[in-house]
């Protein structure tokens, strides 16, 4: 039985629709159940203060909502579950205080924690953002910076393309220029032609000022 917002509601058949579970500062012992992982609506899980033994429970893929995960001050063993770098939308995570082991897991969420106090108290735990690094974080970071290398060989060879375009494209036209006479002659009148417009243009317009000019 849970009240929320004034509402007394009790949870039997439709155990799936719990939001939320905040079993905290008792003196629960034994295993966290693995079917917990299993409740989709789930966004709170605070089980934080209590004499909690064994492994995480393995969280599922389809806890998309959860927010808020607390099992710090606890028992717990064992590595933390790689399935923890589904939780898109966690907010909150505090794990310190038990005693896992092994590395944290790498995750775009999981990295968003810097904080190295929710996993304090674990002495066997290692990992960004703890000081105790894993020997693998390094060509992690090294795997990570690959994508500004490429980024760059990108550019490079984009302008490599552009100049050759210029390249060829100036060729071609040079070249049609050359081979066909034709060509060449309807190119250079085509330019003449241009060239007295023009010319004619800024005669015209410097008559027209000093007339204007000369009447003022």
């Amino acid at each position: 039985m849970l009240i929320v917002k004034g509402e007394e509601l009790v949870y039997n058949t439709t155990v799936m629709l719990i939001k939320s579970i905040d079993l905290s500062s008792n003196n629960l012992e034994g295993e966290i159940p693995q079917q917990i992982g299993s409740l989709t609506l789930l966004g709170t899980l605070n089980l934080l203060r209590n004499q909690l033994t064994g492994n995480m429970p393995s969280i599922d893929g389809n806890m998309y909502g959860l927010e808020t995960f607390d099992l710090s001050n606890n028992r717990l063993s064992g590595q933390i579950p790689r399935t923890m770098a589904s939780l898109t939308f966690l907010a909150h995570l505090n794990l310190a205080y038990n005693n896992l082991v092994g590395r944290i897991p790498l995750g775009s969420q999981l990295q968003t924690f810097t904080d190295p106090s929710i996993y304090m108290g674990n002495p066997s735990l290692c990992g960004v953002p703890l000081p105790t690094k894993f020997p693998g974080d390094d060509t992690f970071t090294a795997t990570n910076a690959k994508p500004n290398n490429e980024d760059g060989s990108d550019k490079l060879w984009f302008l490599v393309s552009m100049v050759l375009g210029f390249v060829l494209g100036f060729r071609g036209v040079c070249g049609t220029l050359l081979v066909k006479k034709s060509l060449r002659y309807a190119y250079f009148r085509f330019s003449n032609d241009t060239k007295d417009k023009v010319i004619l243009a800024i005669v015209l317009k410097v008559a027209r000022l000093q007339r204007k000019f000369s009447h003022v």
